[in-house]
């Protein structure tokens, strides 16, 4: 693989023009395909093959009212005064009469027809039912609806507007996401000392970003791609695109500063460093890839879509940073008598100055003991919270407080009780074809129902089209994501058999709060397999890389540590509401229900990027020395200045989306960021070396019969450091330069 990118990299140099050429031609051709053919993004969650999803699949066909959109118009009168005035209902009335109007609305209930008024006649509800899926709905309609509440408070009406129309706003470049690239920018030229440095390294991310997010979004009109699923493109695109420039462009940058030719110093960057980021990309690839088999559309468009700016993120890193490097040429090399110039040759220990990574490094491993206890007490202790994970998909109970969906959901839950904002439906079906049949058994399903724990209020039958069909509404007593409606769930599936017996008529529960609650079953379900095959994955990745069985394990319980660690935060701030005002978090419950496996997916390529390349230095050193504590300080040396600024751009940009008022994005751009920090600057930086230190000489062994099957993947680029001829500068060294 190294000599192939070798080759590639002299390619990209010499044609660097036609390389440049070929990604804007790229770029602008998906942008037009986007400005001509862009679809809508679809928010659907659904589990095909579930009894909640196929009872919703029938009854779009029979009564698509009740599987389609919802809105809510909530009217409050003021202090004092009660709705069932004349002054008030008139009002409520013309909003009714200007609903109707709306365009797609296919029903407006009144508060009359529905009985949706409090019991102190303080509250009223107009129910606004859509044929079609929240995704088709136009901005058009919702702004309708939300005139027509307007129209009220001329008559001192209090109005909100909430229901299934308001979800995930989709994506969101805003200042915090341009300051988070700012920053990221900021410590590109810290860490380089050159602002030319800086803006190459950051002009290829940002290519590579463009192009992923508009393949991503040209694929709209045929491919069902959700805007949770562009964000997180979007978020990791910028995260991994910045980080794989700034390996390669940071080894690129050393070379030259020994007085290597630009042309061949390139060339050496892409097949060494490179490669490494090449294995990271494609470990984090097959991860997210492997989303798509638990069997949720909606996750794997997520996880496919992510995945494919990784890789876009992975060929903009080997391709057009040599061809960017091309144009630049020897105006990349450090300055002679610069801090850029002096921290490479500190790096190589030519001038005889401790770096700040030696002097971490040494004092990390002075007691390893004593610092593989610590890490690991604290590391467990951030998890312990985590053992209470409850998963589920978020409501409008998730959104911002000034929101007017946040405003509805909160005063429908005083007034009507919180299970009035996720009613479960029931569909009753009959062997025999009569309407008569069908209503009758609907009837006593209906009552049967009624006596069921947690059950607040069953509304009467509904006919659909089909005569053998009818739709029960049941209101739980709980919130939609209660432990206790997700027990009432179960209970009626449970009963199911029961009420065909006594009732004739088979039963299944659906609606958006039991497909919700189907969804986060199946994410809890795979969790655990899914946590199997990525540590598998490590454990066989990196005993391949690095020959060793100790290190590879290690590894693996890092990243474990880690992930545990971010979860237990999580749940301490978005399910406890620790710091939740502090940090703004608007509402605590139950944790997004993808967000555990997605945070697995993603840490687990950043901890097997930033392994690769603080622990190939380690092992180089260890080849050429045989000192197994003296080569851990030797090899973090040269690698610890440049993942310390790979873990900070990656910390700011996942960063950068947690201010967003986005009930999805907002806790995985939280978990992500901490995750981020602890594996890079606990694990890795610090576990890492203590564990090696503590392990000595058996840290770097392999049984010979394991050695002889296992294939070279040559990541770190050892063919090329043995062929490569050395340059006059490089001369003086003995040994060659150790992988960062």
């Amino acid at each position: 693989m190294a000599v192939l990118l070798h080759r590639l990299g002299h390619g990209a140099y010499r044609h660097r023009k036609l390389v440049l050429g070929i990604w804007l031609f790229v770029l602008a051709a998906l942008i037009t395909c986007v400005g001509v053919f862009g679809g809508k993004l679809d928010d659907r969650f659904s589990v095909p093959g579930t009894e909640s999803q196929r009872a919703l699949d029938s009854l779009s066909k029979t009564l698509p009212e009740a599987s389609g959109a919802s809105a809510q118009i909530v009217f409050t009168a003021p202090e004092g005064h009660r709705v069932t005035e004349a002054p008030y209902t008139a009002a409520i009335a013309q909003a009714v009469a200007e609903a109707e109007q709306a365009p797609q609305v296919s029903e407006v209930v009144d508060p009359q027809s529905s009985g949706a008024v409090s019991g102190d006649r303080t509250t009223a509800i107009v129910q606004i039912q859509y044929p079609v899926q929240t995704a088709e709905v136009r901005t058009s309609s919702v702004d309708a609806i939300q005139d027509a509440a307007r129209t009220a408070e001329t008559d001192g009406l209090r109005t909100s507007v909430g229901g299934s129309v308001f979800n995930s706003k989709g994506v969101h470049v805003g200042p915090s996401e341009i300051i988070g690239v700012a920053v990221a920018l900021l410590v590109l030229v810290v860490t380089f000392g050159s602002l030319l440095a800086a803006g190459m390294a950051l002009l290829p991310a940002l290519i590579g970003v463009a192009v992923g997010l508009a393949g991503l979004l040209a694929l709209a009109p045929a491919v069902s791609v959700s805007s949770t699923a562009v964000t997180l493109a979007l978020m990791l695109g910028l995260a991994v695109g910045i980080d794989y420039v700034l390996f390669i462009l940071s080894r690129h940058r050393k070379q030259l500063a020994r007085g290597t030719d630009p042309k061949e110093s390139v060339a050496l960057a892409v097949g060494t460093a490179g490669s490494a980021v090449v294995f990271a990309g494609v470990t984090v690839i097959i991860a997210l890839a492997a989303l798509s088999v638990i069997g949720i559309p909606f996750l794997t468009t997520m996880g496919l879509g992510a995945a494919g700016a990784v890789l876009v993120a992975v060929l903009a890193a080997i391709t057009l940073v040599p061809a960017v490097a091309g144009f630049a040429g020897s105006r990349l090399a450090p300055k002679p008598g610069t801090r850029a110039a002096r921290r490479a040759a500190d790096a190589e220990g030519d001038t005889g100055r401790t770096t700040l990574g030696t002097r971490w490094t040494k004092w990390v491993i002075a007691k390893p003991l004593l610092t593989v206890l610590a890490v690991a007490g604290i590391l467990v202790t951030l998890a312990l919270p985590g053992m209470d994970l409850r998963l589920a998909l978020p409501d409008n109970g998730a959104a911002p407080h000034a929101s007017t969906e946040r405003k509805a959901y909160d005063t429908i839950s005083e007034k009507f009780g919180p299970g009035f904002n996720g009613p479960l439906l029931v569909l009753a079906e009959t062997d025999d074809g009569t309407a008569a049949t069908s209503s009758q058994a609907g009837a006593q399903v209906a009552e049967k129902l009624s006596t069921l724990k947690n059950v607040k209020a069953v509304l009467p039958p509904q006919p659909t089209s089909d005569p053998t069909q009818s739709v029960i509404t049941v209101l739980p007593a709980s919130g939609p994501d209660s432990v206790r409606t997700d027990q009432l769930v179960r209970d009626i599936r449970e009963a199911a058999p029961d009420l065909r017996d006594t009732t004739g008529a088979s039963v299944a529960v659906t609606g958006t709060t039991a497909v919700n609650i189907d969804v986060s079953n199946r994410l809890s379900d795979s969790l655990l397999p899914f946590v199997a095959i990525v540590v598998g994955l490590s454990l066989l990745l990196l005993m391949i890389v690095f020959r060793s069985l100790v290190i590879p394990v290690k590894a693996a319980v890092g990243f474990l540590l880690s992930v545990g660690a971010s979860l237990g935060l999580v749940v301490a701030v978005f399910q406890w509401g620790w710091l939740a005002d502090v940090l703004g978090v608007p509402h605590s419950g139950p944790v997004v229900s993808f967000l555990p496996i997605i945070l697995i997916g993603v840490l687990f390529g950043l901890a097997m990027d930033y392994e690769v390349f603080l622990v190939s230095g380690m092992r180089e050193e260890w080849a050429h020395t045989g000192r197994a504590r003296q080569s851990v300080v030797d090899g973090a040396r040269h690698s610890v200045r440049v993942v310390t600024a790979a873990a900070l751009i990656m910390f700011t940009v996942f960063a950068g989306f947690f201010p967003l008022d986005d009930s999805l994005i907002k806790p995985i751009a939280f978990a992500l960021a901490v995750g981020v920090a602890i594996d890079a600057f606990a694990v890795r930086m610090t576990l890492v070396p203590a564990v090696l230190a503590l392990a000595g000489r058996g840290a770097w062994w392999l049984p010979a019969w394991l050695d002889r099957i296992l294939p070279d993947l040559d990541v770190e680029g050892s063919s090329l450091q043995k062929a490569a001829p050395a340059a006059p500068a490089e001369a003086e060294h003995k040994d060659p330069e150790p992988v960062s």
